[in-house]
């Protein structure tokens, strides 16, 4: 491989790693010296803020699945069905 490549191959990684070094001290410099205490509640995680700050897509998490009407009813009968073997062995 040409020597002149991999120069070039390791000045772009050192260049994305000065940009990352950039945009924490970029994310941190806004916190106040008490901790980064702000007033009211937080509009967005500090995942989606560190995210925004380093350019990616925030990803957001899946919405809840709900069990059906079907799965509900056997957990019922299961559920029965161990208290009834509980209350047959206390007799």
């Amino acid at each position: 491989m040409d020597i002149i490549a991999l120069l070039k191959a390791e000045r772009d990684k050192a260049a994305q790693q000065v940009n990352a070094l950039d945009t924490a001290i970029r994310a941190l410099s806004g916190l106040d010296s008490a901790g980064g205490s702000r007033h009211g509640p937080r509009t967005m995680s500090a995942e989606a803020r560190w995210a925004r700050t380093r350019g990616q897509k925030v990803v957001s998490i899946a919405p809840k699945r709900h069990i059906s009407a079907a799965g509900l009813a056997n957990i019922r009968k299961a559920t029965k069905a161990r208290w009834a073997k509980v209350r047959a062995g206390r007799k």
